[in-house]
């Protein structure tokens, strides 16, 4: 069973882009180095883990998803405080 994750990164404009996986260094891997990252993070590399956080399966994680994306950005900024990574 394979576990999934929210996670957040900030990007070199430092603007925050939010997204799911199960693979948290292969997707970071793949928004800094290949054509497999976002478009968005495409374009404002590279980018640099800050956030995440492990939900029960794919659902849930979606749902944490759309929550993170619908914070304000100091909502995220503080998200990110707390979690230290």
């Amino acid at each position: 069973m394979l576990g999934y994750y929210v996670y957040m990164l900030q990007c070199n404009d430092n603007s925050l882009y939010t997204g799911i996986t199960t693979d948290v260094q292969r997707r970071l891997s793949e928004h800094n180095n290949s054509d497999k990252g976002a478009k968005y993070t495409k374009a404002r590399r590279p980018v640099m883990l800050v956030y995440t956080q492990r939900c029960k399966d794919r659902s849930s994680a979606s749902k944490r998803e759309c929550e993170i994306k619908k914070l304000s950005r100091k909502e995220k900024l503080k998200l990110w405080m707390k979690n230290e990574i």
